[in-house]
Order: structure tokens, then sequence, then C-alpha cells
């Protein structure tokens, strides 16, 4: 999955790489490189209780590419569909960024100066986001009219992406 991130005041976009993969032990493994591992287990345990999607029987590597650090919670959401797509198998877009926060209850909250993050995306020729409900009052600017939104207000209605089946 591509995060779109802030850096200071300056937009990147960096991948995050997840891998889900049965557990050959008892205890499954969780290893983190370039992001904080208790916002990871966070993370899994709002996709489990909230979602339904049962991640306690795998192994769990989550890394952000280029040795890069992530601190900025917008980067919940990307993380989220980063491990989905390994679970699942289904690969997020090629042309998507993601970002959005992720509350405790499910909830994706918004996060700051999403259309600095938009216009960075479209500019590097990315046409698709998946991201925390906009605000409706806002005018959309030239750069982020080239790219078609998926607007998530909870955590959940980021499964149907992924082909997702709840536990039962």
């Amino acid at each position: 999955a591509v995060f779109a991130g802030l850096e200071g005041t300056r937009p990147v976009l960096v991948e995050v790489q997840a891998l889900v993969s049965p557990s050959s032990f008892g205890t499954p493994r969780r290893a983190v490189i370039g992001w904080d591992s208790g916002r990871l287990a966070m993370v899994l345990a709002v996709l489990e209780a909230r979602c339904g999607v049962v991640f306690g029987n795998n192994d769990v590597y989550l890394n952000v590419a280029g040795g890069l650090r992530i601190s900025e919670p917008a980067a919940d959401l990307a993380v989220a569909a980063a491990l989905l797509s390994s679970l699942t198998g289904t690969p997020v877009p090629n042309e998507a960024v993601v970002f959005g926060e992720i509350g405790l209850s499910g909830e994706v909250r918004r996060v700051a100066q999403p259309e600095l993050r938009l216009k960075e995306a479209a500019k590097l020729g990315f046409n698709q986001a998946i991201l925390p409900q906009m605000d409706k009052k806002k005018g959309k600017e030239n750069a982020e009219a080239a790219i078609s939104r998926s607007e998530i207000r909870r955590l959940s209605d980021l499964l149907p992406l992924f082909d997702v089946k709840k536990a039962a």
C-alpha cells in the first residue's frame, strides 16, 4: 500500500509492505520495521474486534520500504490495507494512495492536510485514493479532481475492497 504522508510540511509517498502467514509456532510473531510496534498491535486488535478479521494464528511482518521511519497516525489505514491485502491475496491497486487514522472503535478519522497529500499523489501519477470521509464544504482543487476517491467512515468499509470474509 502506498501511504501519502507528510514529513514536516512536505508530502511524501512511501510504500508500506505487509506479510501475513500462518504461524508454525504456538505464539505468532509480530515484526515491524519503520513503524511503531504498539500501533501495529492496535490496528490488528481493531481489525479483529471491530471487523471480525482474525489474525491471531498468523505471523505478521510489517515493513516501511526505503528504510524510512513513519511516526504519524495517518499511516494506520495504509497499514490496515497492506495487512488485509496480504491476508486475502488481493492487492491494493497500484494507482492508489491510502491515508487515515484509525480509532479504537473502528472509525477512520480525518488527517491534516489531505488536499496537499492528494495533490502530490496526482503529481506522481496516482489516480485513486482510499481516505477518510472529507468535509463536503471545501471545494476541490484541480489536482484532487484527477483522483477518484473511496471515502471511508469506518474500518469495516475497507473490507469489501479486499473481499474479506469475516469470522463467524
